[in-house]
């Protein structure tokens, strides 16, 4: 276990190097000039002996090579440089903004092991019933219907028309709910049916029949058997989902105006913030080698087949 760990870290390491190539060679390639869009942040009209100063302070006239170097050293001691619109450090900007999404996340994704779990188990077990053609007719409006539509239909009917929640902000439990069940939404539908084909496919099996005949009851064999194995094939999935989470979903977060990182890339982009777009880039991509790592090294346990073969 040891070994795979240490060799999955090492195999991260040139991943990383080439995405952090490729995001400093997107922002030093955009036509947009750093220097120019700095000061207009401050509101400085800057002539053009001004801006080719900056530049040679800056380092900015350096190669790429020379210029990525520099950025990456920087990188690894902690600091990702300063935000044009904010003026304070990107790392300090990220950390401010990151409990926000990692509260959204949390309770996202309790709510969606909560309903989804019973839920497609239960379509599974009563196949072609009521109930599962009711549940899978959910899913797929759930699936089909974009975030941005589901959320602004939640904010119409809860927060303009019943007037019970708030549309927008982040503070307290309120401004939750509405962001956190559009996700939730969107999530359950799609795990629902992936876990209701994993658990048919198990229910098939033959050992559920050897269960039943050795005297086993079904709602034993279903939750110590089958949905273990019915977990193997959506875990990994869900993994993504949960990097997609912590990385900020960018449109909820903008709509709802939740402070959080998704929301900060947004408003980067609007005005070319490049620092904070490297940064975030850096983020997401950090997430989603982490999240691998870790529905990889999940397998060891919820597989014994997978541990025996790796030992």
């Amino acid at each position: 276990m040891r070994k795979y760990v240490i060799g999955r870290i090492l195999f991260v390491i040139p991943i990383m190097l080439i995405l952090s190539a490729f995001t400093f060679m997107l922002t030093y390639l955009s036509p947009s000039d750093p220097v120019t869009l700095y000061y207009e942040s401050m509101g400085i009209k800057a002539d053009r002996e001004m801006i080719e100063a900056k530049k040679e302070e800056l380092g900015l006239n350096d190669s790429f090579a020379v210029q990525y170097g520099r950025w990456l050293g920087n990188v690894l001691h902690g600091d990702l440089g300063t935000s044009y619109k904010y003026k304070t450090s990107v790392w300090s900007e990220m950390m401010k903004r990151l409990p926000n999404t990692i509260i959204l996340t949390v309770a996202t994704v309790i709510l969606t092991i909560l309903i989804t779990v019973p839920l497609g188990l239960l379509c599974a077990v009563y196949q072609n019933t009521f109930i599962d053609y009711l549940f899978r007719f959910i899913s797929f409006l759930g699936v089909s219907m974009p975030s941005f539509w589901v959320g602004t239909l939640l904010m119409f009917f809860f927060g303009v028309k019943l007037h019970l929640l708030p549309i927008m902000g982040s503070g307290d439990l309120k401004h939750l709910i509405l962001p956190a069940a559009t996700l939730t939404f969107w999530m359950v539908s799609l795990y629902i049916r992936r876990l209701r084909g994993s658990a048919l496919e198990e229910l098939n099996r033959d050992y559920m029949v050897g269960g039943l005949a050795k005297g086993l009851s079904r709602r034993r064999i279903i939750l110590k058997q089958i949905l273990p194995n019915s977990l193997l094939s959506v875990i990994t999935m869900f993994g993504m989902s949960i990097g997609g989470l912590l990385g900020g979903a960018t449109v909820v977060e903008t709509i709802f105006e939740w402070q959080g990182i998704g929301k900060m890339a947004v408003d980067a982009i609007a005005v070319k913030d490049f620092p904070v777009i490297q940064g975030y880039v850096l983020w997401m991509a950090m997430i989603y080698v982490g999240v691998n790592l870790v529905v990889d090294l999940s397998y060891q346990f919820l597989d014994p087949r997978i541990r025996l073969g790796k030992s």
